[in-house]
């Protein structure tokens, strides 16, 4: 137990680890997921915190900064563990993910007395959730393939494209953009022909206009991208500048300065797939997302992860079934474990798939429009523009090829 300053106990938090890059050339994507995590926190302690046998606990979550460094965060890491964090959250990067899971992996075998999860919310390379999956490790991300799935789904019916271009950053999750892109295209758009191919270095390339120049110069009608962060807003203001005249399939085209980039040029041009956006359209979503933003007024901060609400919520929930913060516990309770939006007052489901560890939710593919416009209610970042439902995929499941190991307790 520890003193407050009147002397009185008060419960030991349960310690959640952001081990993030929150500087350097993704610092905004990190500090985008350092407010999710602490209004998901916030949240849990104003109704009293994680109900447990020996009674109530809050949530503590602590800031580490990778500086986007690998060996950064296996460090940080066992920082953590040092510190009785049970629960590492990490996201901004597939490789560093699949480093932290190698490394989880071997600690808890190696220490079985202070074992730890770690809890994903943005690592998408398909790979963590197949082959190799780990009973330590809990995506609650769409992995990439899915969200590529829903994209193309979108692109198969979009007539106007004939001619595509693909660029990603070269590294585990691009490179599988890329790759799967080209098999779903051809399997669902065997006429629309891939005219260029691009992986440029991640975080290092601070001027897009060589690339943009070659979109350009090919033809392509639309590009595919799953490039995130400064990567993604530097590519929409090159577009931009040379007035490229094509559609964006993005992953994340809807956030960290993009829409804002690219003003009127991306209206109906830039498409952007999640698990949420503002302009669901229901009051109760309203409502949720109009509490973010008086918590986060600045417009910069104007970015609501739903599934970090849901990772959040389904922690507490999987500690509370295990009465425990033991991982080995907390592991077992999460799996199969629902999300029921609805006592958030978002319209959102969602549950974690036992055999991987994957998070199966819904996904909305949406489109840039002038905020007012219908469909369109709310901006995002108060650049004046927002998005628009195109499709909405209920169960977004593929199949695992996850034969996950799992512990003898």
């Amino acid at each position: 137990m520890l003193l407050t300053a009147a002397g009185v106990q008060a419960a030991e938090p349960i310690r959640l680890a952001l081990i993030e890059g929150l500087s350097g050339p993704f610092g905004n994507a990190g500090e985008a997921v350092f407010r999710n995590l602490v209004w998901a926190t916030e949240r849990v302690n104003a109704r009293g915190g994680v109900k447990l046998p020996e009674g109530r606990r809050p949530l503590e979550l602590l800031r580490l900064d990778s500086k986007g460094s690998t060996d950064e965060t296996l460090a940080l890491m066992r920082t953590a563990i040092a510190q009785d964090a049970r629960f590492l959250l990490q996201g901004n990067s597939s490789a560093t993910a699949a480093a932290l899971v190698d490394a989880l992996n071997k600690h808890n075998e190696r220490d079985p007395g202070h074992r730890a999860l770690f809890l994903n919310y943005a690592a998408v390379d398909p790979a963590l959730t197949n082959e190799r999956c780990s009973f330590w490790h809990f995506r609650f991300d769409a992995h990439a393939d899915m969200r590529l799935s829903a994209l193309t789904d979108q692109l198969r019916d979009d007539r106007s494209v004939s001619k595509l271009y693909l660029i990603g950053q070269d590294y585990s999750f691009g490179q599988q953009v890329l790759r799967k892109s080209r098999e779903m295209i051809g399997a669902k758009r065997p006429d629309i022909r891939i005219v260029g191919e691009d992986l440029h270095p991640i975080g290092r390339v601070k001027d897009f206009l060589p690339y943009v120049t070659k979109i350009k110069a090919s033809g392509a009608q639309a590009v595919l991208t799953g490039n995130w962060g400064n990567d993604l807003t530097l590519l929409i203001k090159a577009a931009r500048d040379i007035g490229l005249d094509a559609k964006f399939y993005t992953f994340y085209g809807n956030s960290l300065g993009a829409p804002a980039a690219l003003g009127d040029s991306g209206v109906d041009r830039v498409l952007a797939v999640a698990e949420w956006h503002p302009n669901v359209g229901t009051a109760s979503s309203d409502a949720f997302y109009e509490t973010f933003r008086r918590r986060f007024p600045r417009p910069e901060d104007d970015y609501l992860h739903v599934r970090m609400q849901a990772m959040v919520e389904v922690l507490v929930q999987a500690i509370e079934k295990a009465g425990s913060t033991e991982a080995g516990a907390v592991a077992r309770a999460m799996e199969g474990a629902g999300f029921d939006g609805r006592l958030l007052g978002i319209p959102h489901q969602g549950r974690m798939r036992a055999q991987d560890h994957q998070f199966i939710q819904p996904l909305y593919v949406t489109v840039m429009k002038r905020a007012g416009t219908p469909g369109a209610a709310f901006d995002n970042e108060g650049s004046g523009y927002g998005f628009r439902t195109l499709r909405y995929v209920e169960r977004p499941e593929l199949p695992s090829t996850c034969r996950m190991a799992r512990p003898a307790n």
